[in-house]
């Protein structure tokens, strides 16, 4: 079955869906993805995105978290999110995500293609063309200052793909070449990050 599910206050819209201003802000989308959070004491932990909306989300996690605190999380294909403890259920919690409007309209687009792509069968996190790099050999620097030997498998102006036998977990800044990034998934052959500001494509011709 497939893992996600659109739930809205209307009839449902065959796919490509789209959406209005109004129903934006109360779409949710059941979504079972990986990722990694910390708390406002700045423990970190593994935890499991089970839906969300532009303006919540609920996770699964090894802890219980306390109504009021605030969490940052980072989530495979999602990317970063942050927010307050509202509720607390049996294994996890919910969070009200704190965002502008333009961020919350932001991550309205990025659900909407993630329905879309399941719905067509589009590869994941493939929302700006990739190309193969010209010099795929690259050194990764890690926020602690580690350097780690990689290959680039292939790159967009919003992140890249990238082969290496450490994987940094979910979440952590990175930088490749002159571009900074997090980490927002792990796959067979290494990892996939998301550049924190998207790059222009003389940049990443330039660079790779």
């Amino acid at each position: 079955m497939n893992d996600t599910v659109l739930e809205s206050r209307e009839s449902n819209a065959n796919p490509p869906y789209s959406l209005t201003h109004d129903r934006r802000r109360h779409f949710r989308v059941r979504l079972k993805l990986l990722g990694r959070m910390m708390r406002q004491n700045k423990q970190e932990y593994p935890c499991k995105l089970m839906n969300i909306s532009p303006g919540g989300a609920a996770l699964l996690s090894p802890i219980e978290g306390q109504v009021g605190e605030h969490i940052v999380a980072y989530i495979d294909q999602v990317g970063r999110i942050d927010g307050t403890v509202v509720r607390c259920f049996d294994g996890g919690f919910a969070l009200r995500l704190s965002a502008s409007e333009y961020k919350r309209d932001k991550l309205a687009d990025q659900l909407t293609w993630i329905v879309n792509s399941k719905s067509m069968g589009l590869p994941e996190d493939r929302r700006h063309e990739r190309i193969i790099p010209k010099t795929p050999h690259q050194i990764l620097h890690v926020d602690e200052g580690e350097s780690i030997d990689c290959q680039v498998i292939d790159v967009s102006i919003s992140g890249a793909s990238i082969m290496l036998d450490e994987r940094p977990p979910i979440g952590k800044t990175v930088t490749l070449g002159r571009m900074s990034g997090r980490v927002v998934r792990h796959h067979d052959s290494g990892i996939g990050i998301e550049f924190l500001n998207l790059q222009s494509e003389d940049d990443i011709q330039s660079s790779f």
